[in-house]
């Protein structure tokens, strides 16, 4: 499997969520989609509930968590 460019998937727009990433064309923060997975909700849950996301935007806001864990300094 290729890794995903969450950049494909997410946007941070000012007007949308102050500015949080989202799902392009959502109101759907990559928060949220991350708080759903640590809540226990399965990708086929999260997919049924919210019909207008794909499992490439749940893969992309993983990648988006695991690069920004990559590039936080210790300080």
């Amino acid at each position: 499997m290729q890794p995903i460019d969450y950049k494909e998937y997410i946007e941070f727009n000012p007007e949308i969520r102050f500015g949080k990433p989202v799902i392009k064309g959502t109101r759907i923060s990559v928060y949220d989609v991350l708080q759903w997975l640590a809540s226990g909700l399965t990708h086929d849950e999260i997919l049924s509930d919210f019909p207008q996301l794909t499992p490439p935007h749940i893969f992309a806001c993983l990648a988006y968590a695991a690069n920004k864990e990559r590039i936080i300094k210790v300080a």
